[in-house]
């Protein structure tokens, strides 16, 4: 009997042991997997990107992240990789299809290899001015070439603007088409800019973003064509010599998604990112062009480089050289297109 109830008893003490083991730690496991559900619903988007944060592309996509997850509440959260800290500019599109990342804003020239269509934005002298480029971008040819990239499964989500190119080199000054002969020129990968520089004289040579700086440093380039935003903030100007403000050409970019991946979202998410993506685009027009202006009144105040801006007569003498190349590649980016950007290209010479 006494065996019994000292059986009872041991069995009682230990009861009340796992009882009170259960009682001082479970709440806190569940808190624990609690977060971790949380943490599991939270939508994670990387977005990668390959020039600097203080340029309007990198400062865009900081605003575009920042307005998602306080949309969202946090439910969404994107995640900004600048610089080309994933991927460079030459690998991000095949890196978006694998979906090693969620969102790429590459260069429009980048989508030639996508579209040939695309090499209409690169053709010289096409926008006389940002107001041109946003009828251009937001009427019939931006629609065409963000239709063209349905088929290989890319979901264009907005345009994005940095501004107008110009020219730097070791070798100038460039004023007159015949000062860039024989030079050889960084340029990114578009057949059309590979025509333009040939149809120049000078010996292009393709290459991603970010080993331009090396490129310069290394001498194995004389010139690169950019914008001012993206020369001051990868300091081009120190490398340089000569600085030409040319506007000759435009650079922007598109924001992408994998078109497959985008289909997959909700309606909800899917509406958050549209709305956010829409404020930026609205911000950013007005900010690169801001941007621009300012840091070429930083590069005047921190180099010594020499900088001449072209006037009309000699810009006059760089597009009678160039518009040639209108009609040698009509045929491979299509002839509506480019009878689009020389109508659209008059229309704003006109207005001047």
């Amino acid at each position: 009997m006494k065996k019994s109830i000292l059986l009872l008893i041991i069995v009682l003490l230990i009861a009340i042991g796992i009882f009170s083991s259960q009682k001082l730690f479970h709440p806190r496991k569940l808190v624990r997997d609690y977060e971790q559900e949380g943490l599991k619903d939270q939508i994670v988007l990387k977005f990668s990107h390959v020039v600097a944060e203080n340029t309007p592309k990198g400062l865009a996509a900081k605003k575009f992240a920042d307005l998602v997850y306080n949309k969202s509440n946090g439910k969404i959260r994107v995640e900004v990789f600048p610089n080309g800290m994933l991927y460079s500019d030459i690998e991000e599109i095949n890196a978006l299809k694998e979906n090693k990342v969620q969102i790429i804003a590459p260069s429009t020239s980048k989508l030639g290899s996508v579209s040939e269509k695309w090499g209409v934005l690169d053709l010289p002298f096409a926008f006389p001015s940002y107001q041109a480029v946003q009828e251009g971008l937001n009427g019939k040819i931006g629609q065409e070439l963000l239709q063209s990239l349905e088929s290989s499964d890319l979901k264009g989500i907005a345009y994005w603007t940095n501004g107008f190119k110009q020219f730097t080199s070791n070798k100038g000054p460039i004023r007159k088409p015949e000062d860039i002969k024989g030079q050889t020129f960084r340029i990114m990968q578009s057949k059309v800019l590979t025509a333009q520089f040939k149809q120049l004289g000078a010996h292009p040579i393709q290459q991603s973003f970010d080993i331009t700086f090396q490129s310069l440093d290394n001498k194995k380039v004389d010139g690169e064509e950019n914008t001012l935003s993206n020369i001051y903030s990868k300091k081009f100007y120190n490398l340089q010599k000569h600085l030409t403000i040319s506007n000759h050409g435009y650079l922007g970019y598109v924001v992408l998604m994998d078109k497959t991946f985008w289909n997959k979202q909700s309606d909800y998410t899917k509406r958050i990112l549209i709305e956010a993506m829409d404020e930026v685009t609205k911000w950013n027009q007005q900010q690169a062009r801001k941007m621009n202006e300012e840091q070429l009144a930083l590069i005047k105040k921190n180099s010594s480089i020499n900088i001449h801006v072209l006037t009309d007569s000699e810009k006059k003498q760089w597009i009678k050289k160039l518009d040639p190349l209108y009609d040698k590649l009509a045929p491979t980016i299509g002839y509506d297109l480019v009878d689009e950007m020389k109508k659209l290209r008059k229309k704003y010479e006109n207005a001047k």
